[in-house]
């Protein structure tokens, strides 16, 4: 085989990643799926996180830089993918922040817990003088 022929990448079909991923999550051990198939350990993950993000759409992308388009092609599913990732990043965003605050309620609520535990055997001594 050639330099050149060992440059040129493979190309999987969005089935072929889709089996690798649902034998990943299966619990099979991926780098046992990566040797069998001849793929890196890499990419199943890759595939698994871009199952996870974009659903099996995602696995029919091809990696790397995007092609450029043609004039003619519409540009009406990229402007809806757009969309589509930056909700899922507002979500995600919501998310932490949601996160965050149910942290500080816990916080805070540890806190009027203590300061009313402690309370009461000094209100007890107050009483008994």
């Amino acid at each position: 085989m050639s330099q050149q022929e060992q440059r040129q990448a493979r190309v999987f079909s969005a089935e072929f990643k889709k089996a690798a991923v649902e034998r990943a999550m299966a619990g099979e051990r991926v780098a046992a799926i990566a040797a069998e198939l001849g793929v890196r350990r890499k990419l199943i993950y890759e595939w698994k996180d871009r199952l996870a993000q974009c659903g099996e759409a995602g696995l029919g992308q091809a990696r790397g830089r995007p092609r450029r388009q043609a004039e003619a092609e519409p540009a009406e599913p990229q402007a809806g993918r757009g969309e589509l990732l930056a909700a899922r990043r507002r979500i995600a965003e919501l998310e932490r922040k949601v996160g965050q605050q149910e942290l500080e309620l816990d916080f805070f609520e540890e806190a009027l817990r203590r300061i009313a535990t402690s309370a009461k055997p000094v209100d007890a001594k107050r009483s008994a003088r």
